[in-house]
């Protein structure tokens, strides 16, 4: 894990079975559901910079061990048989709980008190839900102003001295490679 970067645990069963959009998928296909919720924790990830690690149970499944990927920059974590996402969220955070900044996105009551017990700070899938939504409209926000800036680059300088910067730019990649 990385040294002085908040992280944030995701409980993903538990967001999956309370975001509306996520419910409806999950009722049609699982894996679909659970895609569509790491796609939008990617995207929240490299907007706010902290590491998310979103955990999903597998303690009822037979024989399965604990697996770890990375996609996107988020780590994804798969429990091993007969551990549920609470349990291995609890281990984490007696690990690292009280030294590093640690917020817990879930619903469920009993990991809920553990979080706090452990210094660790706690966001019901409702709170993460409006977050999250807050989160995509601020992106959205400074993706037009971009928008809107180019437009206005564009209608201030005339197309001599465009065509001039354009040039420019070929001639620097050009250079660098």
């Amino acid at each position: 894990m990385r040294h002085g970067k908040e992280y944030l645990f995701v409980d993903g069963y538990n967001i999956i079975n309370a975001w509306p959009e996520l419910i409806d998928k999950a009722s049609e296909n699982i894996e679909s559901a659970r895609q569509t919720l790491l796609d939008i924790l990617i995207e929240y990830k490299h907007y706010v910079d902290i590491h998310v690690i979103i955990v999903f149970d597998a303690y009822k499944v037979k024989g399965t061990s604990l697996k770890k990927e990375k996609v996107g920059g988020v780590e994804v974590i798969y429990t091993k048989e007969n551990e549920t996402a609470d349990a291995y969220i609890e281990k984490v955070l007696n690990e690292i709980g009280r030294s590093k900044k640690v917020s817990v996105a879930s619903s469920d009551g009993m990991l809920q008190q553990l979080i706090m017990s452990r210094g660790g700070l706690r966001i019901s899938a409702r709170e993460f839900y409006h977050i999250v939504n807050d989160t995509k409209a601020d992106i959205r926000r400074k993706n037009q102003k971009i928008a809107d800036n180019r437009l206005n680059y564009r209608t201030t300088l005339d197309s001599e001295t465009i065509k001039k910067l354009n040039q420019f730019a070929i001639n620097q990649q050009l250079e660098e490679n």
